[in-house]
């Protein structure tokens, strides 16, 4: 791993934004998409817009190659789990709350690295960090206005698929990091979009599926950018400069998540939602020092 340049710091804040903006539109497709649905037609619609990418710039897909069981793998731990658990429990919970719990990723991101990985060790900096972060996640938990008897299980399925992520991103980096950035996200789409068509046809949500207009458009919204082009440039990061650094973005997201969720869905952000933030972002100033002096092996 190398030590970040401002132009990746300009776009781990660009992925952050896409992501954050993300969850207010998974909100808004649920309100006519059940989730199975919706996560469907996101990965189609990502999947749809990667091929005619890939096919524009040449790029041959290696999804059913020797290597197509890795390929498999990580679609399932790193688009089909997360996004069925994240869209089951954004369908509860405030869309800016979701957002918030996804800052976990660099908790169980650097701990799952330290075992995992051979160049992204904890080290001070980056164990108290992780630590910071995580009582701002804790703290979170006092605010019964936003955590309650009634949420709280969803709560934990969205942080369940917060760590999902970091297990796809884990196998990434082992086994598929030096395959192609575009082929990665494309043929990782392609196979979550085979786990997920069964599912989808056992339900069979054509007979009673009345989609409103503005679900659609956040559901293509969702497919084209949050998950397409936000896959690729998440892939570009982890590739280029590390996990630990790319999970970073987790602190990032519920930043826009709550400015998206109260701008545009008008939820109620209370004073420790505010607190729980400062601190989550206090954890992202140790964690990148942490990462200061890293070199690529």
């Amino acid at each position: 791993m190398k030590e970040p340049k401002t132009i990746d710091v300009l776009l781990l804040i660009l992925l952050g934004a896409i992501w954050g903006s993300a969850f207010f539109n998974i909100k808004i497709a649920t309100y006519t998409y059940d989730p199975i649905t919706l996560v469907f037609v996101r990965v189609f619609f990502a999947l749809l817009a990667l091929i005619i990418y890939c096919n524009y710039k040449k790029i041959k897909i290696l999804a059913f190659t020797k290597d197509w069981k890795m390929y498999a793998l990580v679609g399932l731990t790193n688009i089909t789990i997360p996004f069925i658990l994240i869209a089951y429990g954004t369908n509860v919970v405030d869309s800016y709350l979701s957002a918030i719990l996804m800052s976990t990723t660099p908790l169980s991101g650097t701990l799952l690295a330290h075992f995992f990985t051979s160049n992204e060790k904890l080290n001070f900096f980056k164990s108290t960090g992780v630590i910071i972060g995580f009582l701002g996640i804790v703290f979170l938990f006092f605010d019964k206005l936003v955590i309650s008897e009634t949420n709280i299980f969803y709560v934990i399925v969205i942080l369940c698929g917060s760590t999902f992520y970091v297990i796809g991103g884990i196998l990434t980096l082992k086994f598929l990091k030096n395959k192609g950035n575009e082929n990665v996200t494309t043929s990782t789409i392609l196979w979550s979009l085979i786990f997920l068509a069964p599912f989808c046809i056992y339900q069979e949500p054509w007979k009673n599926l009345n989609p409103s207009l503005v679900s659609t458009i956040s559901l293509i919204y969702l497919g084209v950018f949050a998950t397409g082009a936000a896959w690729l440039l998440r892939f570009h990061i982890l590739t280029k400069v590390g996990m630990v650094f790319q999970t970073q973005v987790a602190y990032l997201i519920p930043i826009f998540g709550i400015i998206f969720g109260y701008v545009v869905m008008d939820e109620e952000i209370t004073w420790k939602v505010l607190v729980s933030l400062i601190i989550i972002i206090s954890g992202i100033f140790m964690v990148k020092k942490g990462n200061k002096g890293i070199q690529n092996k």
